[in-house]
């Protein structure tokens, strides 16, 4: 089955668009996955902006949420054609689109009503592509008492679970999450807290918007971190708290980072100290929270934009002590794509009506089957085929030339 994946994050720098074909191997709960294609998809600077306009601590009318929502979903049915053809397939050659869409709010603070919002019109999706839509992977956990969040840890345990090595998979997006791969235990997943988000948004402040991130950590580079200002901004209360947790901009966004400049400056620390320190946090977080809530890591696993900024691995590898740190890359997974990747396999999971969230790391009560279905002109075909397929859910994936 071929599906396309769609991921937009709390950067809104990309959508990004995979390509992904799963295959039974014959052997029950076994599954064979090969990559076909992957494609950055850049926001238009007019809608990133209107996306920005509805992120906390913005508050968008209902109006601008449905325009906004409309104009996502062209612009997601644009990505899945684009991959599509760069795979060199048609769209009626695909079985599934499956969008995470744009979260715009996401509330699981105690005492609030659990609530959760991506939008990205899946109708659209479907009316552009011609292809049956998965999405809204979200509330169905957080109806179960869970937090919605985070999701990719069903790849990472059907994908990077060693039988012996104890493997961190440690995303790096706006927000950063892991998964804690113990040989027989559970795994465990949350939001270690701020990935990107912070910096790239000191960074917009200080360049006046003429930057959008500390491209290569540059800046990170050429500055001093400084560990008085980093162990306040260590003691947020968010860090302290216990597994399952999840965050997004509610707590770290544009004003948190302005903030953390501010209070930089009349330290008489420099831009370049500021966004070094900032990325510290970043790693320091990542590092403290294994400690408090994971165990013993043999190796890190990253993947997300934040892999690719040297700056930034660097600290990790520093504040983990040694622990050996590879990409994503290295095991045969684009780092970049992971989780476009890890949405297409929710999408399949949910076609096929298998529970494909992680109760240990949600805090769910129990397993759901994740999403929701909007028909394409497929749909009938796409039924007939699930109905003949494979009854048994995937334990294991095997990535085509991947390593173990």
């Amino acid at each position: 089955m071929l599906i396309v994946g769609l991921m937009s994050g709390t950067s809104l720098d990309a959508i990004d668009a995979a390509l992904v074909e799963l295959t039974p191997t014959g052997e029950p709960g076994t599954l064979r996955m090969a990559v076909r294609a992957f494609a950055m998809a850049p926001f238009e600077a007019a809608l990133r902006e209107r996306v920005r306009g509805l992120l906390p601590p913005a508050q968008g009318s209902t109006a601008e949420v449905c325009a906004v929502g409309a104009l996502l979903g062209e612009a997601f049915a644009g990505a899945a054609l684009r991959v599509i053809a760069d795979a060199g397939l048609r769209p009626e050659q695909v079985d599934l689109v499956a969008s995470h869409g744009q979260t715009v709010w996401h509330e699981v603070r105690p005492g609030a009503v659990r609530s959760t919002l991506q939008i990205g019109a899946p109708a659209v999706i479907a009316a552009r592509t011609g292809r049956s839509v998965a999405a809204d992977f979200r509330p169905a956990d957080m109806a179960l008492g869970g937090q919605g969040a985070p999701l990719v840890p069903y790849l990472d345990a059907l994908l990077f679970a060693h039988p012996r090595l104890r493997r961190a998979v440690q995303n790096i997006g706006g927000i950063g999450n892991v998964t804690y791969l113990a040989p027989g235990r559970p795994p465990v997943a949350f939001d270690t807290g701020p990935g990107n988000v912070l910096i790239d948004e000191a960074v917009r402040y200080l360049s006046g918007g003429a930057r959008a991130f500390d491209e290569d950590g540059r800046m990170a580079a050429a500055g001093r971190v400084d560990e008085e200002l980093l162990a306040d901004w260590l003691a947020h209360p968010y860090f302290a708290l216990p597994a399952p947790r999840s965050t997004g901009r509610e707590l770290f966004g544009p004003a948190e980072a302005r903030a953390a400049v501010a209070q930089a400056s009349a330290a008489g620390l420099r831009p370049e100290d500021a966004v070094a320190t900032l990325t510290a946090l970043t790693a320091y977080s990542i590092a403290e929270s294994y400690q408090l809530a994971c165990g013993p890591v043999d190796e890190l696993i990253l993947s997300g934009g934040g892999a690719r900024n040297p700056a930034l691995r660097s600290m990790l590898a520093g504040a983990l002590g040694g622990v050996p740190v590879r990409l994503a890359d290295e095991l045969g997974l684009d780092a970049d794509a992971k989780e476009a990747v890890a949405f297409a396999v929710l999408g399949y999971s949910t076609l096929h009506g298998w529970p494909n969230n992680i109760p240990s790391a949600t805090g769910a009560s129990g397993p759901a089957v994740l999403g929701s279905l909007t028909p394409g002109a497929n749909y009938r075909a796409l039924v007939a085929a699930v109905a003949a397929a494979p009854t048994a859910p995937p334990h294991r994936i095997l990535l085509e030339g991947g390593a173990p």
